[in-house]
């Protein structure tokens, strides 16, 4: 999952986005079979009681994300780990995807013979109806994320380490030198 992170990042510092949330509820069968869950629901009301919270005072890194939770109306996380392979199948995330048919670009496709692990980002532009979502199907686990907003994702990144986002460590690349 390490190039997941990579690839995420790499994609959410290039475009910008509007949010489109997904439903998810239907994942909620899969708790019974998990031997963890995490759910992170921060919906608009949440975000912006969070952000009054936030100093843009004191601290420049809390008013980088102060301004970047602005524009959001929703950070949806569904975690799912299970003690044995099989515990899911492709069937219980086929809602998930029959909702990213419909105007969604997927702009990564993983597939890991190796591990198991797949991973597919989706990203809806345009209008007020856009999103990012990622859907990460390991052996093992399940995750599904969905930022939903107005978002400058270049900012993203800003998130990490906030707010139950995890910090994704990627170097960024160094703009040409010009010649002399």
């Amino acid at each position: 999952m390490k190039i997941l992170r990579s690839i995420t990042f790499c994609i959410l510092v290039g475009a910008a986005s509007y949010g489109q949330a997904l439903d998810l509820k239907h994942l909620d069968k899969l708790a019974d079979r998990a031997s963890n869950k995490v759910e992170v629901t921060l919906d608009g009301s949440v975000l912006k009681m969070a952000a009054k919270f936030l100093s843009d005072d004191d601290d420049p890194d809390s008013a980088k994300i102060k301004k970047l939770v602005g524009g959001l109306k929703g950070i949806y996380v569904k975690t799912f780990e299970f003690e044995k392979e099989g515990a899911y199948s492709d069937s219980d995330i086929a809602g998930i995807r029959k909702q990213l048919e419909s105007g969604w670009s997927r702009i990564v496709g993983i597939q890991s013979k190796k591990d198991g692990d797949n991973a597919e980002i989706y990203l809806k532009t345009g209008g007020p109806d856009g999103g990012l979502a990622i859907l990460c199907a390991g052996a093992k686990e399940l995750t599904i994320v969905n930022i939903v907003g107005k978002i400058d994702l270049d900012q993203l990144s800003e998130l990490g380490g906030n707010m139950g986002v995890p910090k994704i460590e990627v170097e960024k690349p160094k703009p040409p030198k010009k010649d002399d």
